[in-house]
């Protein structure tokens, strides 16, 4: 309990009072202020009826509906109050009567919500009485789902564009014979059936069927490279993250079976491939954290190459020229099973630095050290290329695009 300031404000009046009417009225004064005061704090004890809605999963970076509301006469008396822990941001935080907010989470993993605090004032408005409603509360936030889905859909829909490509049919990604029909003005030439056209005098086109049942291995690097931000609130492995989730639900959608490896000097997560693996990689890796050691690769493509032909997609960083060394080493030895992929994310500071002109001393020094790390970063990406491996470098909100126009490209070359 404590009092408000209407109830400080009675007592000094009730105390200025001895001045005019005599020390005797003023205590009396006093008296029954205390009294109000006393009267109004049980009043305010009693605890209101309340109901929290929180959500139990949400996406980094999207905001989810919080509520807590109120019943009873003490809810017209009341201010709730929802704090929230690093990584979870509520607003508004406070308001009078119910609470309907925004929760938005930055940062992956376990989150606990505390139970969001309810100050009830008395009828008299001279005491309040804080109180709780819910309970702490487990809130995971994942990996951008929503986009991921996103992509999924367009993928199936045959929606799913790159740059500079014409769009085309989900079934127009396979080699697996399906049917033959009329052929259309923008279908590729080297789908006509050339007898079917013959025999019936006009242009007919096989329909390819999407191969499904194929491999997909998604190789998290939770090193302390991948710890490095790329955009506000974004590490390289929130980016990487993103991006496995759209291509595993990518896989998904197309009927492929998808796995994960996630790995720094040890494997720290393992899923084999399965059907409907999108989905089990988001909730097996949705709360990994970048560790403060050097990335061990080659115990990574160990726990891969004993699968079938996979695209392996790896998610790193060649910004260090020893980690690249040994990603260049251990390439070569999955690159002759497997379709394999790197991944990477350039550092935006760096080419800010580059493409910025100087204005000091010290921004000549910062230019001169991003051009050396960006030449060191190329070199390892045409040593991946020269190892048997495609490389893709694409800013953090591309990444995923980029990481599942790969994987449809393998399928369409049949490549997995």
């Amino acid at each position: 309990m404590s009092p408000t300031p209407r109830a400080a404000g009675a007592l000094a009046l009730a105390a200025l009072s001895a001045l005019l009417l005599g020390p005797f009225v003023a205590a009396g004064g006093v008296l029954v202020v205390l009294g109000a005061l006393v009267v109004d704090a049980r009043a305010a004890r009693r605890p209101p009826q309340a109901r929290r809605a929180a959500p139990v999963v949400v996406a980094r970076g999207r905001t989810a509906a919080l509520r807590v509301t109120l019943s009873g006469a003490e809810a017209t008396r009341a201010r709730i109050r929802q704090a929230a822990p690093p990584g979870l941001t509520v607003s508004p935080p406070v308001t009078d009567g119910p609470l309907e907010a925004h929760l938005l989470a930055t940062r992956r993993g376990r989150h606990l919500l505390p139970p969001a605090a309810v100050r009830v004032r008395g009828p008299l408005g001279l005491a309040a009485w804080d109180h709780t409603a819910g309970e702490e509360q487990e809130v995971r936030v994942f990996p951008d789902v929503p986009a991921a889905r996103r992509l999924a859909l367009a993928v199936r829909q045959g929606r799913f564009r790159e740059p500079g490509t014409r769009t085309r049919g989900p079934l127009g990604l396979g080699t697996e014979f399906e049917s033959i029909r009329d052929g259309l003005p923008d279908d590729d030439v080297r789908f006509v059936n050339w007898r079917a056209t013959a025999r019936l005098g006009r242009p007919m086109v096989n329909n390819l069927r999407v191969e499904r049942e194929r491999e997909v291995v998604c190789v998290l690097d939770c090193g302390r490279l991948m710890a490095a931000p790329v955009a506000e609130s974004v590490t390289r492995l929130d980016a990487a993250l993103d991006a496995a989730t759209a291509v595993g639900l990518a896989a998904d959608a197309l009927g492929d079976r998808c796995g994960a490896v996630a790995f720094s000097d040890r494997v720290l997560r393992r899923l084999a491939p399965r059907r409907d693996g999108g989905e089990a990689l988001v909730r097996a890796c949705y709360d990994l954290e970048a560790e403060g050691v050097d990335s061990d690769p080659e115990l990574a493509f160990r726990a891969v190459g004993g699968l079938k032909r996979a695209l392996v997609l790896v998610l790193t960083d060649l910004v260090d020229a020893a980690a690249a060394r040994a990603l260049t080493g251990a390439v070569p030895v999955l690159a002759r099973p497997h379709q394999v992929v790197v991944a990477d994310v350039p550092d935006p500071a760096l080419r800010a630095a580059i493409a910025t002109a100087p204005g000091a001393l010290d921004d000549v020094l910062a230019a001169a050290v991003a051009v050396e790390v960006e030449r060191a970063r190329t070199d390892a990406g045409r040593r991946e290329r020269a190892a048997g491996a495609e490389v893709l470098d694409a800013p953090p909100g591309g990444l995923a695009a980029a990481c599942v126009a790969a994987y449809v490209r393998a399928k369409a070359r049949a490549r997995l």
